[in-house]
C-alpha cells in the first residue's frame, strides 16, 4: 500500500506530458478519426498519471476508475452499444479497456489481450507513441470488420485523447 501510495505522490502531470507529448496526442487523434470513418465504434482515450490520494487510500483500482470514467464521459451511451474507453494509469502501470455490451462482444478476450498487450509491451520500454498508434490501428481493423461504416453515424464522442 505504501508502495503505491509513493508512485502516485511522485507521478505528476509532468509525467503523462513525457509520456504523452502533444505531438503524440495529435497523432492519436488522427488514429481515433481515422478508424471512425472505416467502423460505427466510438473509442475514447483518458489517461491519468496518478489517481488522486483518497481514491489510492480506499484501494480504488485502475480497473474501478476505468468503469467510473466509462460512466462519466457517457462511453456506455454510443449508438449501437459499441463505445469503448481505453484508460492509462502511469502511477499503476495499467491499461484497463472497458467495452459497450456490442463492442465488447465483437472480439474475443485473447483479442482484446493481444491489443492491450501490444501497449503495455511498449509502455514498459518506454515506447508510448508507437505501442498507442499500433493497438489502435489493429483495433480499427478488427472493428472494421465487425462494425464497417454505413456512412449513417455521427461522431458521438471527442476523438481527442483527454489527460486528467
Amino acid at each position: 500500500m505504501l508502495s503505491r501510495l509513493v508512485r502516485h505522490l511522485t507521478t505528476t502531470a509532468a509525467s503523462g506530458k513525457r509520456a504523452f507529448p502533444v505531438a503524440t496526442l495529435k497523432a492519436i487523434e488522427n488514429v481515433i478519426q481515422h478508424g471512425e470513418r472505416l467502423h460505427r465504434a466510438e473509442v475514447k482515450l483518458v489517461i491519468e498519471a496518478a489517481l488522486p490520494l483518497f481514491d489510492v487510500w480506499s484501494k480504488v483500482t485502475a480497473r474501478d476508475r476505468a468503469r467510473e470514467l466509462f460512466i462519466h464521459y457517457r462511453v456506455w451511451d454510443t449508438e449501437g452499444n459499441c463505445g469503448l474507453l481505453f484508460y492509462i494509469n502511469l502511477a499503476d502501470h495499467k491499461v484497463e479497456i472497458i467495452t459497450d455490451r456490442a463492442v465488447g462482444r465483437a472480439l474475443t478476450p485473447d483479442e482484446w489481450r493481444d491489443i492491450c498487450g501490444l501497449m503495455t509491451q511498449g509502455f514498459r520500454r518506454g515506447i508510448f507513441h508507437d505501442s498507442m498508434i499500433g493497438a489502435l490501428t489493429v483495433l480499427n481493423h478488427k472493428l472494421e470488420q465487425h462494425f464497417p461504416d454505413t456512412g449513417e453515424r455521427r461522431n458521438q464522442l471527442p476523438d481527442a485523447p483527454l489527460i486528467l
